[in-house]
């Protein structure tokens, strides 16, 4: 069996203005009628494989969270006081489960279009944490993407689909993606992760313990309330932030690598969820009432005011309520930047 911990947050910043921080991605049907939080309840719902869910998230998202579980109400719900970063959230996930179990950490706010593909990588990463591995899903590169970091597979892991893990490499220019591509041995890190519980809170001691020692004790002096558990508020926020990448995953000797093919996408921008729809014969997608005239590759969402364009290529219109956002598919990575991004 596999316990799903599933992490819910975020700032909403890239997304904006459909998404925004009271309400983030996660939380939002982006991708077909579910939330990406619900499709990810989704894919671990089999119960015959996969235990109750263990759902990690701040105490600003508890009520959509608690509003979206209707199809995992055994799920378990352990409250941030404070965000600070997957080292630590993992540590609070694996302090609440026996040491043996299996943790499948899975980000709530990506979209995976094949879930039999995700299954079956799920299977082969769990048999590799019950040898002791901490697993990283590599999912298949299919472009040069500078926004995704990397990781190196090595040599094979005998009686497996798994091999070692010979580097992960931080996001890379172009140039280096491209290399990176070509080589085949290169995958994208997508922050998706198996390994038992007393696995990682052992390498987070080795590698982080002031990590470790702090969430510890934010747990020993944490309370529950019904399906909810709370860490020490003033003890939590007090945690040290690093990811689990640089903390633990980039240091440990026991790194493994499954290879993932699941139609993968982390809904990282506009295009990206450009990217993850479907579309018409010329590349547009319209949510929303909209008229193109002569128009290729256009995104345009509305949730009341009706947009016209007329000969646009590779370009996002976004209307929420009283706002605006219009870019250029190649700008699409500094929408968070903008003030009303940053200020929602």
């Amino acid at each position: 069996m596999i316990t799903p911990v599933i992490l819910c947050g975020g700032n909403g910043t890239r997304l904006w203005p459909r998404s925004r921080a009271v309400k983030p991605k996660p939380f939002l049907p982006l991708v077909g009628d579910e939330t990406l939080f619900e499709a990810a309840l989704s894919r671990a719902g089999d119960r015959s494989m996969f235990n109750a869910p263990m759902i990690v998230t701040g105490k600003g998202h508890l009520c959509h969270v608690e509003a979206q579980l209707t199809g995992a109400q055994d799920a378990k719900v352990l409250v941030e006081p404070a965000a600070r970063n997957t080292a630590a959230a993992i540590a609070l996930a694996a302090l609440r489960l026996p040491e043996e179990a299996v943790m499948l950490v899975c980000p709530s706010d990506h979209h995976i279009g094949d879930a039999g593909g995700f299954i079956r990588a799920a299977q082969e990463a769990a048999l590799l944490a019950r040898q002791g591995w901490l697993v990283a899903f590599g999912i298949v590169a299919t472009a040069p993407e500078t926004g995704f970091g990397y990781v190196k597979r090595g040599e094979a892991i005998p009686g497996s689909g798994g091999y070692k893990v010979d580097r992960f490499v931080e996001k890379p220019d172009l140039e280096r993606a491209m290399q990176f591509l070509g080589e085949g041995t290169y995958s994208w890190n997508g922050g998706i992760f198996a390994f038992r519980a007393g696995d990682y809170l052992r390498e987070l001691d080795q590698h982080r313990p002031d990590i470790a020692a702090a969430v510890r004790e934010a747990v020993a002096r944490g309370t529950e309330e019904g399906r909810c558990f709370h860490p020490d508020a003033t003890l939590f926020g007090a945690v040290p932030s690093e990811s689990i990448d640089y903390a633990v995953m980039e240091k440990t000797a026991h790194a493994a690598v499954v290879p993932a093919t699941m139609a993968w996408s982390d809904i990282g921008n506009w295009h990206a969820l450009w990217e993850a729809r479907d579309t018409d014969e010329n590349g547009n997608c319209v949510i929303g009432q909209a008229e193109l005239v002569n128009c290729r590759n256009v995104l345009v969402e509305s949730d009341g005011a009706h947009v016209s364009l007329i000969g646009l290529q590779d370009t996002i219109v976004v209307v929420d309520g009283g706002d605006v956002m219009v870019t250029s598919v190649s700008e699409v990575q500094k929408v968070g930047k903008l003030r009303g991004a940053v200020h929602q």
